[in-house]
């Protein structure tokens, strides 16, 4: 490894105060490579473009030469409001559900959710882009994530909050995103890595306020009530259930 690793990270909200941490706390050195979406993350680390970073959960079973790292997480006790699926249509109806093309470990979820709590089998299609959104038809259903689930959480009748779905169906709380590192990654940097994102956690007021997000008036509520940091062997346990669960979405893309 170099002796200056790679971070990965989504640029997103949830992850505000985990780029604060890496930017500020001081003994971590590294460069930050920051992405658009979760699955860049984890593809800049399966190519080695990245010898650390923030992973969509669903993905880890596929990462050979990794290892969780860190106390931390993106995750939730119950609802997480940012990994959603909208529909004017109840979701025991819903015929076919559009997929966010961001999105990879809640595009899983919701197939666990529709198999083992909706009992539904939809037609599984990825969102081509936000026009969908605004001429749905009966029977359609949209898993938005991140910002996306913020911004059009009030234009349906139907909002199923995909963290609050899999805790009524399990009692378990759910881990969206976690750190991973290759093997044998130094003590050093991992240690230095959970400094820099305890130092983040701990002041999200400071790290909304440098950020894009700093006129959003849900942020510091999202960050402080809803989004849950820590992970804990519970969302460990809930993980393994999740990945050994077998089930497997790949959505197609609509002609035209």
């Amino acid at each position: 490894m170099a002796l200056t690793p790679r971070i990965a990270a989504v640029s997103y909200l949830n992850t505000i105060p985990f780029i604060y941490g890496i930017r500020h706390e001081g003994n971590l050195r590294a460069d930050l490579l920051l992405s658009t979406t979760p699955a860049l993350c984890a593809q800049h680390f399966i190519d080695g473009d990245a010898d650390i970073a923030l992973v969509p959960s669903s993905v880890v079973p596929q990462l050979k030469s990794a290892e969780i790292v860190t106390d931390y997480c993106i995750g939730a006790e119950s609802m997480v409001r940012t990994e959603q699926v909208v529909s004017n249509t109840p979701i025991e109806e819903v015929r076919r559900i559009w997929l966010d093309p961001d999105a990879c470990t809640s595009v899983q979820l919701t197939g666990y959710l529709a198999s083992k709590v909706w009992k539904i089998t939809p037609e599984w299609l990825l969102l081509p882009g936000s026009s969908v959104l605004d001429t749905p038809r009966d029977g359609d259903a949209f898993l938005l994530v991140g910002d996306k689930a913020l911004e059009h959480e009030d234009e349906f009748i139907y909002t199923y909050d995909l963290a609050a779905a899999w805790h009524e169906a399990t009692g378990m709380p759910f881990a969206f995103a976690v750190w991973v590192a290759r093997r044998g990654t130094p003590y050093e940097v991992t240690d230095a890595l959970q400094q820099s994102l305890t130092f983040g956690v701990e002041r999200i007021y400071e790290a909304i306020v440098e950020s894009d997000y700093r006129d959003r008036p849900y942020a510091y509520d999202h960050l402080t009530q809803t989004v849950d940091f820590l992970f804990d062997n519970e969302k460990h346990k809930a993980l393994q259930k999740f990945w050994t669960s077998g089930i497997k979405v790949t959505p197609r893309v609509e002609p035209g």
